[in-house]
């Protein structure tokens, strides 16, 4: 293989800088060019594809967001526009392709290898965590310590003014934001699509901390189960106490990588390059029991979760609410 390109899809998620700076500066030791695409999908289509050079990567293992920029294309259902990508990939000799982003990405991957034999490697890199197969996506761990601190922020207004807080959270389809930030951080409750979203029994734990002396409340709400402003209203009619909503929205995608995501992404990046180098495709790149190893990209949607850890975990932070 003697050239590969790097996209990312979707919306950003820390860490994705430094699984391309991985991927590139690793594919250039082994004597492969590297060419960057921008906007994802949409610069395949447009040819918005350069190349990249170790000093293009140099400086930006730190830098949230993604130096290729992202777009979605929702365009890229049609197969006559997946057939237009593909011939601008062969037109510029580009043999492998790495696509780093979620499971809408991963689609449109599969569908170039199956339809137009374009070797591809996925990295998963979504802050929701939501991708089958793979123990941690590139992102997640980032978004987990922000939504931390901004619920320590929020603890010390709370108890000052004896209010309930409801904040809301990403995550799409999975509640891992809301859970686990909830155990980390001393949650007061929480909301998940994978959980029963009984609003009487939150309301009936709130009244139990208030008999307890127990002066605030912190409630985290995915936003897979719905709007914290719907659910509040709701709430309210059943719990005698000040409510606010708190939406941190996007402010959970911005910023630095931990040092978890960065290590992370780069140890995928490179593999994603060896993947290629072996002639692999149709492959997504997966952190399981802290090694890395690759299955079928198809995993992401057709696998089976294994749900029984995050049950139990559930039981228990549902438990250290009281």
């Amino acid at each position: 293989m003697k050239k590969i390109a790097i996209l990312t899809s979707g919306g950003d998620a820390p860490g994705m800088n430094a699984a391309i700076r991985s991927a590139t500066k690793f594919a250039i030791y082994q004597g492969i060019e590297v060419f960057g695409i921008r906007r994802g999908y949409k610069g395949m289509v447009e040819n918005d594809i350069f190349k990249l050079s170790g000093k293009d990567v140099s400086g930006i293992i730190d830098r949230g967001g993604t130096v290729l920029l992202s777009a979605r294309l929702p365009e890229f259902k049609d197969p006559e526009v997946r057939a237009k990508a593909a011939a601008n990939l062969k037109a510029n000799e580009i043999e492998g392709l790495i696509v780093i982003g979620g499971d809408g990405s991963f689609h449109g991957a599969d569908l170039l290898y199956k339809e137009h034999g374009i070797k591809v490697i996925g990295i998963p890199g979504t802050i929701d965590n939501d991708i089958i197969g793979t123990d941690y996506t590139i992102g997640y761990d980032t978004t987990l310590n922000i939504i931390i601190e901004a619920m320590v922020r929020l603890r010390d207004t709370a108890t000052s003014h004896e209010r309930t807080y409801l904040v809301e959270v990403m995550g799409r389809d999975a509640g891992d934001l809301a859970l686990y930030a909830s155990l980390a951080a001393g949650g007061d409750g929480f909301l998940i699509p994978e959980d029963n979203c009984n609003l009487e029994e939150l309301a009936r734990v709130i009244k139990l901390r208030r008999e307890a002396g127990k002066l605030h409340d912190i409630i985290l709400v995915s936003e897979g189960v719905g709007s914290a402003y719907e659910l509040g209203k709701e709430l309210k009619e059943l719990v005698n106490t000040e409510l606010r909503i708190t939406v941190l929205g996007h402010t959970q995608r911005g910023g630095a990588p931990s040092a978890f995501d960065r290590v992370l992404a780069t140890k995928m990046g490179a593999k994603a390059v060896k993947e290629l180098m072996a002639g692999e495709s149709g492959r997504m790149i997966c952190s399981v029991s802290n090694k890395i190893v690759t299955k079928f990209i198809d995993h992401a949607w057709n696998g089976i979760e294994d749900k029984t850890q995050k049950r139990k975990d559930t039981e228990l932070a549902h438990i250290l609410s009281l």
